[in-house]
């Protein structure tokens, strides 16, 4: 019996130091993933900037600029969607969740997609699931690489496009909504059709004072076009 209990025991503390542990890794967790969340709340105000000089932008241009509509010869396939994973700790079913509503979202496309994975789980999630991945990027260690994954995705799509391999791009990822919980995201970048168009010039303008766009209309309405290409990327 004596014996019998200082095993016990000796479960017992192990058991502690492990909980420890635990708790130490969630809260190391916790501290990496705040640094993105702020990151995207600060983008919030920008963002909202950027769909507003935009809107003033479409209501005094009569067509988006060429080099975002013009793709030349399209492909067969020419759907691109890009699916954000996390390779953080403890993160639960977080790339499970998304993956599964990427594959019903892909399910539902006129045509084949071409799927780009960032973060190493969700890459061999995607895999698993019989999807066939054509590229994947490292998931950012820190919010100051956030900013060079984004130019090189921006490079390597903007490439596809131009060739005409890409007409449609897709972005998948998880937003959070209150606390700890969030949602599968899917959203459409381009192409930047009417309907984009639209939505945009539908925004209310905050203050009575009516905007204007000073300078070369067309110009300006590509910087807005590449700062909501960038902060799109950027949130996701």
């Amino acid at each position: 019996m004596s014996e019998n209990t200082v095993q016990l025991r000796r479960k017992i503390d192990s058991a502690r130091n492990l909980q420890s542990v635990v708790r130490t890794m969630k809260a190391m967790a916790a501290s990496s993933i705040i640094q993105y969340e702020q990151s995207v709340h600060a983008l919030a105000d920008y963002y909202r900037t950027v769909k507003l000089g935009l809107s003033v932008c479409l209501q005094t241009t009569d067509t988006t600029p060429q080099m975002f509509t013009d793709t030349g010869p399209v492909e067969a396939s020419t759907i691109l969607a890009i699916v954000f994973g996390s390779d953080q700790g403890l993160v639960g079913r977080f790339n499970d969740v998304l993956v599964n509503h990427a594959i019903e979202s892909l399910a539902t496309l006129p045509a084949p997609s071409e799927i780009w994975a960032v973060g190493e789980r969700v890459h061999s999630r995607l895999t698993d699931a019989g999807l066939s991945l054509q590229d994947h990027f490292t998931v950012p260690n820190s919010v100051k690489a956030i900013t060079q994954l984004v130019g090189q995705i921006l490079v390597q799509s903007e490439e596809r496009r131009s060739q005409g391999k890409m007409s449609e791009l897709y972005l998948f990822y998880n937003r959070p909504t209150s606390g700890s919980i969030y949602v599968p995201i899917s959203q459409r970048l381009l192409p930047l059709d009417a309907q984009w168009q639209e939505n945009l010039m539908e925004l209310p303008w905050p203050t009575q004072n009516l905007p204007e766009a000073i300078g070369s209309n067309t110009w300006t309405l590509e910087a807005f076009i590449r700062e909501y290409f960038f902060v799109s990327l950027f949130r996701a």
